[in-house]
């Protein structure tokens, strides 16, 4: 069973999702309370491979307030933990271009925290129109079958 602390919303809006991943994140422990806390944004963040290695940037984890004194950087880059192949894999599909790495939510599996990565494709404009009317179009019909009933 799996506790969501943070979602990214405008992910699934802004981007075509191809491929998901779970990542473990490697964290300093003030960063740990105050994510069991839900004190975490990963609105704008995005992963990148360096070295072989996953790095999450701009994930925004606010200092925890007994320990605010220790607290590292909010928006530090974060070390993800995948498995080699599942890195190579993700490696050879960036390289080609016009993919990225971005986390759809995090969250504590089994006293883990872990990060949703997702191989995504930008959407265009026209994409996220016909999407929105698509959504209206299902509420009108929705409405219309409920006050038949």
């Amino acid at each position: 069973m799996k506790r969501v602390i943070a979602r990214n919303k405008k992910a699934t809006h802004d981007f075509q999702i191809l491929e998901t991943y779970e990542a473990g994140i490697i964290l300093k422990g003030p960063e740990v309370k105050s994510i069991r806390e839900g004190k975490v944004s990963i609105k704008d963040s995005f992963a990148r491979i360096e070295n072989g290695e996953v790095y999450l940037y701009h994930m925004s984890i606010s200092p925890y307030q007994p320990s605010s004194s220790f607290a590292p950087p909010p928006e530090r880059r974060k070390k993800l933990l995948l498995r080699k192949n599942e890195i190579h894999r993700l490696e050879g599909k960036l390289s080609g271009g016009g993919l990225t790495l971005i986390p759809l939510s995090v969250y504590i599996k089994q006293g883990w925290i872990k990060v949703e990565l997702a191989l995504a494709r930008g959407a265009r404009k026209y994409e996220k129109r016909d999407k929105i009317k698509k959504r209206e179009v299902e509420r009108e019909i929705s409405r219309m079958l409920k006050s038949r009933r």
